[in-house]
């Protein structure tokens, strides 16, 4: 233990995550990194399996501090919550004006504000930093999705490149903007994860099912996409958990594993702002919804003695798998296009300045929804910078056009058999309602009107008006209603 200000990092909490990002900031040149944990015997494990990084290791939180070398900077990597503010306080209460405290769990983005408002009054920077990659990314490079303030940054920017992934020669990190930005972004990449893993899985449950493939063959079929449009990382693992046998039965481990997916809740994070920002993002509400009705057995089991008599699959017709695939990505398209209006939303309503391109780029590599499909967003955005959404860009425009037939006939199928596909089938529907020249919203708008005197706007002129439809009904102009 030493209390001379040698390290430019410093690291608190050292889990798995927190070890493995000590680890990777250790490993880079010019990086001098101080450790603490609350528990002694971590710190000791990772000094002990790890000498050659020379961490400047603290079994107390002053000695911690007294280790950092100003501008002190340190990563917090603890359960998001109160643990987080507990040692964010003991920070602060450390700390000198200028210094420079950084969250990079799964925060909250309000709690960020919260926190950063905070210690800004106190003269301190506070970064809350999305870092997305799992325990491999943290170890061998993630990417980094960092907030706060163009100072910090100023400090904190050559450290976080250092040990970011790259891809195609760039570092993945990016200044995402002010106080929560980078805590937003990444939980909108978060909820875009959902999504894709759904429209994944119902791709092999459709093969499965109505194909009739087993997962054996299927490994076949996701390695041929992991070559194409579709290369990803999720589009590889699947190929890797399909082809995984249970030891001890011999079967395939899918099919042992429990079909009840968890969730951490950025999922659920990430569809409830985009409600209150009038977002509509039913990919990702879709695959936060289908994990939640497969999280409850005894309900699925109860519906399951009462219908009776399923659909037979329908016979898979030829190119059947080609279907599939383009249904894959046209969905795929739609569910990055919400994730990047919930982005442009989040911007306007808490001022950030976020760069749509560069966001793309940083997710290029280390982070779970790495993919080739990204670098066609960064050429999106390049192209023009202003995109309404990213269905219109002539790349994307034409991908869903080519698709548009296959997917269709995937989901008429998927209904037809019985086989739930809410994925494809939410995504066509909001691609049909943008398509559409006329919603039956005016219709919902009369209803509103009629027993709530909301309001409405007419097509043929400006203005608002309201039907007097318990009197004579008669037309009236009014102002808009607030409710």
């Amino acid at each position: 233990m030493t209390e001379q200000a040698v390290a430019n990092i410093g690291v608190v909490g050292l889990a798995v995550m927190g070890s493995n990002l000590a680890r990777n900031l250790a490993s880079r040149e010019g990086n001098t990194v101080a450790v603490y944990n609350r528990t002694t015997a971590r710190t000791d494990q990772l000094l002990n399996e790890h000498e050659d990084l020379g961490f400047v290791a603290a079994h107390d939180m002053d000695a911690f501090v007294a280790s950092l070398a100003r501008p002190r900077t340190a990563i917090v990597m603890v359960q998001a919550g109160r643990g987080t503010d507990a040692v964010i306080e003991q920070l602060a209460q450390r700390f000198e004006p200028g210094d420079i405290i950084v969250d990079g769990g799964n925060a909250d983005f309000h709690d960020t504000i919260r926190r950063e408002h905070a210690l800004r009054e106190r003269g301190l920077h506070f970064v809350g930093t999305g870092i997305s990659g799992g325990e491999e990314g943290a170890l061998n490079g993630p990417s980094i999705m960092p907030g706060g303030s163009d100072e910090a940054w100023q400090t904190l920017g050559p450290i976080l490149r250092s040990i970011a992934a790259v891809a195609e020669g760039e570092p993945c990190v990016t200044h995402v903007g002010t106080d929560g930005a980078g805590h937003f972004v990444k939980m909108v990449h978060n909820g875009i994860e959902y999504a894709d893993m759904q429209l994944i899985a119902e791709s092999y449950d459709l093969l499965r099912r109505i194909g009739g493939h087993e997962p054996d063959a299927l490994v076949g079929v996701f390695e041929e996409w992991n070559r194409g449009d579709l290369e990803s990382y999720l589009i590889e693992i699947t190929a890797e958990v399909l082809k995984q046998r249970d030891a001890d039965t011999g079967r395939p481990l899918v099919d042992v594993i429990r079909d009840e997916a968890g969730s951490k809740g950025t999922g659920v994070w990430t569809v409830q702002n985009a409600v209150g920002l009038g977002v509509p993002v039913s990919g990702i509400g879709e695959a936060v919804f289908a994990r939640a009705v497969s999280s409850k057995p005894a309900q699925r089991a109860a519906v399951q003695r009462s219908v009776g008599e399923r659909p037979a699959p329908a016979p898979a017709p030829e190119g059947f798998e080609d279907d599939v695939r383009a249904a894959l990505y046209a969905s795929k398209v739609v569910a990055y296009a919400q994730g990047f209006d919930l982005i442009v939303a989040g911007g306007l309503a808490y001022d950030w300045d976020i760069d749509l391109g560069a966001i793309a780029r940083i997710w290029r590599g280390g982070c779970i929804i790495r993919a080739q499909f990204l670098n066609r967003i960064v050429e999106a955005y390049q192209r023009d910078p202003q995109l309404p959404t990213l269905l219109v860009d002539p790349y994307f425009a034409d991908a869903v056009a080519r698709g548009e037939a296959a997917w269709r006939r995937i989901v008429g199928i998927a209904a037809a058999s019985g086989v739930p596909a809410p994925g494809f089938s939410s995504a066509l529907a909001y691609f049909d309602s943008l398509a559409s020249d006329r919603l039956p919203a005016s219709l919902i708008q009369g209803q509103r009107d009629f027993f709530g005197a909301h309001t409405y706007r007419r097509v043929d002129r400006e203005g608002t008006f309201h039907t007097l439809w318990s009197q004579d009904r008669r037309e009236v102009a009014q102002e808009p209603s607030t409710h």
